[in-house]
């Protein structure tokens, strides 16, 4: 099959169709299918008209000369000059949404269009707490509600997204489950040990906090943390990563600075994809925190994906996915959002019993892999653009 990947925007800083779009496209490149992505990289725009090939995956990103018009039709041309059996949309909203507009009014009936969904991205998830305007936020809701029910076939991150497709009209056989996998390579992990020694972290207890810290409360987190603490005074919090919106992270940085949590984080703050792994491992144990939105519901956190992937036993809260990603007592531990003392407490046990840590990270890793590896989930999707075929 010729299968073409539409994005509504470039790989970086947003990660969709790095995490998840690119990470289908290699496989199915290896199954012998050919694969080819475009996107319009208006959030990086000295990446215009770059075109390159990443594992046989052929990556386009467009002009952004013209308005939104002009580029949405220039996403369109290249598509339909490519001659795809498949039309893949990524997001019903935005350029790819557009994209997938198009195509449907002119071309359902030579091509087969499937739109993907890994978030809400109406009312009640992402137009709450995104930047949009007025304008925006109507019309990435209009193009959601449009998007779940003109297409050949329907992928879902989650089985929230799932239920919503459903209630929204689709035919239950339209609506495909695909969740996530790791969004990084989880081979590199050998030396985590020397990353803790360069780190200053020997043999002290080490939790890692890897979020774009928008999902939780963060006066939440560091309250947990402070009652691991009491258990463990030479606690280290390892940060990997940034958060999504300044605000959240200047709210984290005050509550830390006026804590007795300053000490113990170590922040080595936005990283490279290929050293993530390494980092990712130097972590004793993990903290996934939750908060019981339908933003959290509807998303299936790649984050999440990444750390089970390394073989690291995660403390997490039973939200959407999670409890499909975390096995209790077999692949991490869980607990109901909210449970502030259960949490602290599963840490302190996890961080206290190198067995249990033992364990848990090994049936994480083997979990992620018998169900969430991007070979299996490309073997899904394979499926569902066969029944999609036109």
């Amino acid at each position: 099959m010729r299968i073409a990947m539409v994005g509504p925007f470039g790989f970086h800083p947003n990660k969709t169709m790095r995490s998840r779009a690119l990470q289908l496209a290699k496989p199915l490149v290896r199954r012998g299918h050919e694969v080819m992505m475009i996107m319009p990289p208006w959030q990086t725009p000295d990446d215009a008209e770059r075109i390159w090939t990443e594992e046989g995956v052929e990556i386009r990103y467009i002009s952004l000369r013209g308005g939104i018009g002009r580029r949405t039709m220039r996403m369109v041309r290249q598509t339909l000059a490519w001659q795809p059996d498949i039309v893949h949309s990524f997001k019903p909203k935005a350029y790819s949404g557009l994209v997938a507009w198009w195509l449907w009014y002119f071309k359902r009936r030579r091509i087969g269009l499937v739109t993907d969904t890994d978030d809400w991205e109406g009312w009640g998830g992402w137009n709450e707490i995104a930047p949009y305007t007025r304008l925006q936020k109507r019309f990435f809701s209009w193009q959601e509600q449009w998007g779940l029910g003109h297409n050949h076939g329907l992928t879902v991150a989650s089985r929230t997204l799932q239920s919503l497709a459903w209630a929204n009209g689709k035919p239950p056989e339209k609506v495909y489950y695909l969740p996530n996998g790791p969004g990084i390579g989880v081979g590199a992990t050998g030396e985590s040990g020397q990353i803790r020694a360069e780190l200053g972290l020997a043999d002290r207890p080490v939790v890692l906090l890897y979020s774009r810290l928008f999902e939780f409360d963060s006066a939440r987190l560091l309250a947990i943390m402070q009652q691991v603490q009491v258990s463990l005074p030479d606690l280290a919090i390892l940060g990997v990563g940034s958060g999504l919106y300044q605000d959240e992270a200047t709210e984290f940085r005050q509550l830390l600075a006026d804590s007795s949590l300053n000490q113990a984080f170590v922040d080595v703050g936005w990283l490279d994809e290929d050293k993530l792994p390494g980092y990712l491992a130097a972590a004793d144990a993990a903290l996934y925190l939750m908060e019981d939105t339908l933003l959290n519901r509807a998303k299936c956190p790649v984050k999440l994906a990444d750390m089970l992937s390394v073989g690291i036993p995660v403390v997490g809260e039973a939200v959407g996915q999670v409890p499909e990603y975390i096995q209790h007592r077999q692949s991490g531990l869980l607990r109901q959002s909210g449970d502030n003392e259960g949490l602290a407490a599963d840490l302190a046990e996890l961080l206290q019993d190198s067995e249990l840590r033992t364990r848990l990270g090994v049936g994480a890793r083997a979990h992620q892999t018998k169900n969430y590896s991007w070979s299996v989930l490309a073997e899904t999707v394979e499926k569902i653009y066969e029944a999609c075929l036109i």
